[in-house]
């Protein structure tokens, strides 16, 4: 792909663009220098507390620390958000307002584009000072349409372009020779729809059911792993 691979990376091809699945939960375009996450969910934990739910705080400023290091490493000059960017209006909580335009001002020269997922329809989008532009999908980028939901149930119609979600935060379950059991959150990439793994470290999962010809990509440990 003409640079250097990090180490966990994986290389696949999604509608003949080629890309790197990250263990970051983050998906990286080489082409388009564009850096793809879904489901940040941001003030999500601030939102939770609000409703006198006891969590712990500083989830958020762990995953923009996270999404700095992946920006960082693979010099993108643009970033999308698949959707849900944030989880609640609740969770617009001052403190968490001033640690992403913090995180902002600190990546000044990323263009970062949204796809209005289901929760920031309830949310609303963020400031303007944070120059985030904000879209209904499908956005179109090269031979993909970026969406928030993929088409789950059923491919999509023939001819139209290869969607690129979030949404159903996947995950995978292992079992190991000693009855281990883990619970991965992994890519999945099908014949006409790949969807990403939540972002966002305080988000559940098990929304995604496989469908044929599927195939699933686990993060463990640092690394991207294909799992049969």
């Amino acid at each position: 792909m003409g640079e250097p691979r990090a180490s966990g990376e994986l290389e696949i091809t999604l509608a003949r663009e080629p890309a790197r699945l990250l263990p970051e939960r983050a998906l990286w375009l080489p082409a388009h220098g564009t850096l793809l996450v879904a489901d940040l969910h941001w003030g999500k934990a601030a939102a939770f507390r609000a409703a006198h739910i006891p969590v712990p705080g500083g989830t958020t400023g762990a995953d923009l620390a996270r999404l700095s290091t992946v920006l960082e490493r693979t010099g993108a000059a643009r970033l999308i958000v698949l959707g849900d960017l944030w989880h609640s209006r609740a969770g617009r909580h001052p403190g968490t307002l001033a640690t992403i335009a913090a995180w902002r001002a600190r990546h000044p020269a990323v263009a970062i584009d949204m796809v209005r997922g289901n929760h920031d329809r309830h949310a609303g989008d963020p400031p303007a000072a944070w120059d985030i532009a904000c879209h209904d999908g499908p956005l179109p980028l090269g031979g993909l349409a970026l969406v928030h939901e993929p088409a789950e149930h059923g491919a999509p119609q023939p001819g139209t372009p290869y969607q690129l979600g979030g949404h159903l935060h996947p995950h995978i379950r292992l079992a190991g020779p000693g009855r281990e059991r883990l619970r991965l959150p992994c890519f999945v990439v099908g014949p006409r729809r790949a969807v990403l793994p939540a972002f966002g470290a305080f988000t559940g999962g098990g929304m995604h059911v496989p469908q044929p010809g599927d195939r699933h990509y686990a993060i463990a440990d640092a690394e991207v792993l294909p799992v049969d």
